[in-house]
This record gives structure tokens, sequence and C-alpha cells, in this order.
């Protein structure tokens, strides 16, 4: 593509004047488009160089993607700036008679994107721009925390998620097998699921019957099914009811279909979006609930004066743990030419013996509080002893020393840890009512192999220095108001964990920019004298790809 427009055909040298030299159009044509243009190269293997007619420039639409992000648009109304809005031909370096193309090109272009695997290739492009710069170190101090994405469904109860799924099964095979091969009960099951609906008005007893009758439905349609050939039985919405139908049936000695009392983690929630899934967060007035996913936000802590960037950004299924989600997003930050953070300020979530252990292994300091230990009502927990691990010693609340410790090992995981015993010392204890259940003759205590890094931190965690050193953490906050507010972090664009990650990877890189528009605009600011008017740009003057 050209990199430099013709002296009268370009927006610089007919318009230069309304942009001044902090506008953030000019910074983007400046800095951002030859990022950009640099990712030509990995854009290259999503098109065919000789098939069909030439498609549209691919920097050209990673560049409407990154300012459709920028500026939180849609698709159509993003194409009209690209037709209409000086700041983005001047951004995006287009001519004043720049021809517009359809806005589902960037509908094929985001599948080109997500089929070639490579959906975060601005993010990362931007994130090497900003390490040259010295925006962002490859080992710096950083902070993480998780948010909620809801995905772009509806919320369906169980019986409706079964009856939907099977709805398109019926309408999926409907368009594969003639009339003629279509079994004795076709019409009955048409009728129930395609063209009529569910009655949301109907007594508690008949909907319990419909989803039992849904059920043996499924189970005739799926019986019918297995002598047929694969590419029939196997077809994806046929596939998607056999696991729908696992999730919420069970087949009792007599063949008969009975719907499940307790649905397990992790199951389908609509035949439109299976990867969504449903999970609940907190308690009470803060509690939470949503279909969709969850993403990890990673974000430098800059020096004063540079800023802070963000460094990756992981998307989790919604019941993924924030345990998980810490090793995911370090793995990530290693992939893009990122070390571990020096230190690394989250919530307790992501706290754990594990993480603590793993964290002194790799040399790094992993910040946030503890979790309290599980423990029943009016008794001691484990933060009330003290455990030596290393020396096989631990000290009850009354300071008596275990008489016995027992290293135990979990066969499938692979999981040590140890059970302390108090077994005489418990006999006239004066700590005994709060210490000892009451089924108990004496006291035990199992705790995990890293016990002593945990619990350390729980009693550092009370020290005002500790205190005073997780308030960087609260940045992160927001950051993450930041990305719901003026990005649509919160809510999913597109279907399907892959395109919700592009979404995520392309807001995450329109938040780099946005931030250091900023910084170079406060540095030209800086600069400049004072009163001086703003330079306009004429002819040649600016060149946007260096």
């Amino acid at each position: 593509m050209d990199s430099q427009p013709t002296l009268f055909g370009s927006v610089p040298s007919v318009a230069g004047a309304l942009f001044s030299e902090d506008d953030r159009y000019r910074l983007f044509a400046r800095k951002v488009w030859p990022v950009l243009a640099g990712t030509r190269a990995a854009l290259e293997k999503c098109y065919c160089p000789d098939n069909g007619r030439p498609g549209v420039e691919p920097v050209l639409l990673m560049g409407v993607l990154v300012l459709q992000f920028l500026e939180r648009l849609p698709d159509r109304q993003a194409l009209e700036m690209v037709k209409y809005h000086l700041g983005w031909k001047l951004a995006l370096n287009l001519e004043l008679e720049q021809k517009a193309f359809h806005p589902t090109v960037l509908c094929y272009f985001r599948q080109r994107l997500v089929e070639n695997e490579i959906a975060g290739t601005a993010f990362r492009a931007v994130l090497d721009a900003l390490q040259e710069e010295g925006l962002v170190a490859k080992r710096t101090r950083q902070r993480l925390d998780s948010t909620h994405v809801i995905g772009l469904v509806a919320r369906l109860s169980t019986l409706d998620c079964i009856r939907e799924t099977l709805r398109l099964a019926l309408e999926e095979l409907g368009e594969t097998l003639p009339e003629k091969e279509r079994p004795d009960f076709w019409p009955l099951l048409w009728e129930r699921y395609v063209e009529n609906k569910l009655d949301y008005k109907s007594a508690e007893a008949v909907l319990r019957s419909k989803q039992k009758q849904a059920g043996e439905d499924i189970c005739l349609l799926l019986k019918w099914l297995d002598p047929l050939p694969v590419p029939v039985r196997e077809g994806r919405q046929v596939a998607l009811l056999r696991k729908v139908f696992e999730e919420n049936y069970t087949l009792d000695e007599s063949g008969q279909c009975e719907p499940v009392k307790v649905r397990g983690s992790g199951v389908i929630q609509t035949p439109h979006e299976p990867q969504a899934q449903y999970c609940v967060k907190g308690q009470g007035k803060a509690r939470q609930s949503w279909v969709g996913y969850k993403v990890q936000v990673a974000e430098s802590i800059g020096e004063e004066g540079s800023g802070n960037f963000l460094t990756s950004i992981v998307t989790q299924e919604a019941t993924g743990s924030d345990d998980a989600g810490l090793p995911a997003a370090l793995h990530k930050q290693k992939g893009m030419g990122l070390e571990a953070p020096s230190e690394l300020y989250v919530n307790g979530a992501y706290i754990s013996a594990e993480a603590l252990a793993r964290a002194e292994k790799e040399n790094r300091e992993l910040l946030g509080p503890a979790q309290p230990s599980a423990h029943k009502e009016n008794v001691f927990g484990a933060e009330g002893f003290d455990v030596k691990v290393e020396q096989r010693r631990a000290f009850c609340p009354a300071g008596k020393e275990s008489t016995q410790c027992s290293r135990l090992v979990e066969k499938q995981s692979g999981k040590v840890s140890y059970r302390f015993e108090w077994s005489w010392q418990c006999h006239g204890c004066q700590w005994r009512e709060k210490c000892v259940g009451t089924n108990q003759r004496h006291r035990t205590l199992v705790v995990g192999q890293y016990h002593t890094l945990l619990q350390k931190r729980r009693r550092e965690q009370n020290t005002p220095l500790f205190v005073e050193r997780m308030k960087i953490r609260n940045g992160i906050e927001g950051t993450q108001s930041e990305l719901v507010r003026a990005h649509g972090l919160r809510r999913a664009r597109y279907r399907g964990k892959a395109k919700v990650d592009l979404q995520n990877q392309f807001i995450g890189a329109a938040c780099n920019i946005k931030r250091w528009l900023r910084w170079l605009a406060r540095q030209i600011k800086g600069k400049a004298p004072e009163n001086s008017p703003p330079r306009g740009c004429g002819g040649l003057e600016l060149a946007f790809c260096g």
C-alpha cells in the first residue's frame, strides 16, 4: 500500500491546519500507523495471493478495527467514519476520495484473524512499540485482576435450552434428510418443537412433564439416528443435542429417561453459544451471576511520567479460577518477550500456598492477602497454630508441640500434605473447647507442603507496611472501569470464545494506544513554548509511515 499520500489529494495538504501537533489523529498517523503497517507480513497468510479479486488492504482493515474499538463504534458507523471523517482519513493514511467498502468486510477480516490464530497481532505490535519507546520494560512491576464478560446470548431456563437444542437439531436434519427417509414420529416432533413454543405461564407440574417429555423425544430421536451414516448422525446440532441430553438426563435400569436433579458446572446454557458458561461470584448484595466468559487483565506499574500499560489480556471460561489465570497471563507475556514481573499485586483469589512457592522459585514477589483457612465456627483454624513444615513440628495455640507428623500423598494428583496430631496434650487443656471438636478425642491439623509461606503471608498482611504497599493494587480497578466504560469490555460483541478473545485483544490494544497518545500529547505540550499557535501540516511535511 502507498506509504505517502499524493500532494493535492491528501488530508494534510487540504485540511492540515485543522489538526494541531498534539491532536490524537495526527499522533496516531505518526506513531501508531507505522506500527500497524509493520504487521502486514503477519496478515499476509490470511489471504491467497492468486485467488479471486484483490482484497481490501489488510493493514487498513487492522487500522479500522483499532479505531473502532478506540472510539467504541459498530461496524457500519466505523465505515461511515472512514468515508466522511477527516481525522480517520488522516490517521489511516487515506486519500480524500478513498472509496469505502462494505461493513461485512470487517466481519470476514475478523474471521480470518481467528482462523489463522493471530487475534493478538495488534496488541503485540503496540506492546513491542511501547517497549522500543522505553515506556514498558521487559521486567516491571505489575498488577493483575479479572472481570466477567457477558456473552452475546439470552438467558435460557433448562427447559428452554433443551427444547431450543432439539429444535435446531430437527431443522438441521430436515435440511439433510429427504421426506421419504424421515421416521414416522417426525411430524409430531416437528410440530411440538419447531412450530410451537413453550407457554411460560404453565404450571410447574406441566413444565416438569414437558421436560421429561423432551428427554423421551430426544432419546427416541437419537436411537433412530444410531444406524444412519456418520454425516447425518454426527451433524453439528445433533452432536450438541447428544451433549445436552447427557448433561440433563439419566437412564434408569429399565431404560426410562429421567431429568437430573442437580446439573454440573460447565454445562451448556444455550445452543446458540455452547462455550458460554454460567458462573456466580460473591454473596449477598455483592453476588453476581452471568453467562459468558472471564478475562484476566495485567497492567504494568510504570515509574512517574512513563504511564501504565496493559501487558497481557487472557480470556477464560466463566468458571475458570483466578489461580489458573495467573500462570496463563504470565505465560502469554513470556510469549510476547516480557519477563515475569518483579512484583505482582493481586487480590486474595490469586494467593495460595502453591502460587507463593512458584513465585519464590521464579525469583519474583507475589503480593496479595491470603484467604483465611477453612474451619468450623468457634474452633481455632490453622492461623492459630505455629507450623514449621520443614522441621515437621507444630505448636498449638496453648504452645504445646505436636506429638506426631504424617506425610500424606494423593495418588491421583500427587499433592503432598502433612498431618499433625496432639494426642495426650489436649487432655485438661484450657483451650480444649475452642480447639478440639465435639466428636474428636484430640486435635489434628492437616496443612500443605508450602504452608510455611502461606502462614508467613497471613501474618505479614496485617502489618501497616503490607497494607501500605497493597494500595498500589487499587489502580487496576480504575483500569477495568476504563476498559468497561470506554471500550465495552464487559459485554461480548461476538459469539464463541475465540471471537470474544479477539474483541478483548483489540480492546487492550486500543487502551494502550489511547494512553500512548495521551503521553505523547503531554510530551509535546511540555516542550512547546507558551501561547504558541498549533502548527499546521501542509504538503509533504508529515510522513505517515515514519
